[in-house]
């Protein structure tokens, strides 16, 4: 990954450039930002630098084919058909494609590249005594050894105890890039031993410009595209792909049939339904639409205070409209909806029965819609 492909990010960019040519390069890092702004994308380019310097172009062939026998890289699983009891190592190829096809995804595309989109990945112990091991033998080529972890925030408490040791005090020369969308999930004894990278939300004119550049959509487009995904490449690249967001119609019908089941018991069955469908989803795809919908719950109360300049989601879902769904989401319920959907994730994350945890959810929604403001 060249510094040049990597999107936007140029202040970044400087630093972590500098930091190299002055020689402090610190031996764990921990970069964070949000989902699509590029800290894969970043941490790659910063390990391309460290391991090749920049006059080395076989180096460089390795590191962009992701074959440098330096770099080495640590990411969530769960068993596949073909590798049962897997390690991120027998893994590689897949990574690779990945990383090739779609460097600025999420944990869902990853496990949905894997095949294996109905099952949770994490980073177990076993990969945290691999990782130790890795990174015990000396490098090949006589520089550094760079580990990068992807989507740290799925390493296991057990693993992440695991990793603590080598991270404080690594062999020399070795380099930890501990990547994540979720730096709140990950333990403080990781993050006190790392220095944070802050990696921002794209700009807009930064995704306008590479949908124009490398996407060949219009300026009108690009424009929309851009506000919409507030910074969010990958949600850029989904709505381009996807002109009809599934969660769309899924969020709507779930409002539609809370605010209903409050006069019609009958419609009960309808959530149990909708509970249904949505928990056959994998978990990471559930957490991602609950994620959805506590954005539009905050853009609804935007919209209920009049601030319409703020408002940047398009709901597309027949019949919806903002005027007549904005007014049930007022000062007197927000907190609770936001706060029982996070439960709600949190519980989904930690293997929790969806089913129930989403039909809890759908039976709380259905009181706090019918909430009078104070």
């Amino acid at each position: 990954m060249l510094w040049e492909n990597v999107i936007g990010q140029q202040e970044i960019k400087n630093k972590l450039q500098q930091s190299i040519k002055d020689g402090r390069i610190s031996h764990a890092q921990l970069f964070s930002g949000p989902e699509g702004s590029g800290t894969l994308a970043l941490a790659i380019a910063y390990a391309r630098e460290v391991l090749c310097g920049l006059n080395n172009s076989q180096c460089h062939l390795k590191i962009d084919k992701l074959q440098h026998p330096d770099l080495h890289f640590s990411f969530p699983y769960s068993a596949t058909e073909s590798v049962k009891k897997p390690l991120a190592k027998y893994l590689l190829n897949d990574w690779r494609s990945f990383v090739n096809e779609n460097i600025y995804g999420n944990l869902t595309d990853w496990m949905s590249h894997l095949g294996i989109e109905k099952k949770q990945g994490v980073i177990p112990v076993d990969e945290a005594d691999e990782i130790v091991k890795t990174l015990a033998l000396n490098s090949y080529e006589g520089g550094y050894k760079v580990m990068i972890i992807w989507q740290a925030e799925e390493m296991t408490i057990a693993a992440a105890n695991k990793l603590l040791k080598i991270i404080e005090e690594p062999p020399q020369k070795t380099l930890f890039l501990l990547v994540t969308e979720r730096e709140d999930l990950i333990l403080q004894t990781i993050i006190s031993r790392c220095q944070l990278v802050k990696i921002p939300r794209l700009s807009q004119t930064d995704i306008k410009d590479y949908l124009i550049e490398k996407k060949n959509i219009n300026q009108e487009k690009a424009q929309h595209l851009a506000f919409l995904s507030q910074g969010n490449l990958r949600e850029a690249l989904h709505q381009l792909n996807d002109d009809e967001h599934l969660f769309d119609k899924y969020f709507v019908t779930w409002v539609r049939k809370a605010f209903m089941a409050a006069k019609t018991p009958t419609v009960l069955k309808d959530l149990i339904d909708w509970s249904n469908q949505i928990s056959s989803w994998s978990r990471s795809e559930q957490k991602d639409f609950l994620n959805y919908c506590s954005e539009i719950f905050r853009q609804a109360l935007l919209k209920t205070y009049q601030s319409n300049d703020l408002v940047f989601l398009q709901i597309n879902a027949e019949g919806f409209k903002w005027q007549g769904f904005a007014p049930f989401i007022h000062g007197a319920n927000i907190e609770d909806i936001l706060n029982e959907i996070n439960q709600a994730s949190y519980h989904i994350e930690r293997n929790g029965n969806s089913k129930i945890i989403l039909l809890d959810l759908s039976i709380k929604l259905t009181r706090y819609l019918h909430r009078k403001t104070t």
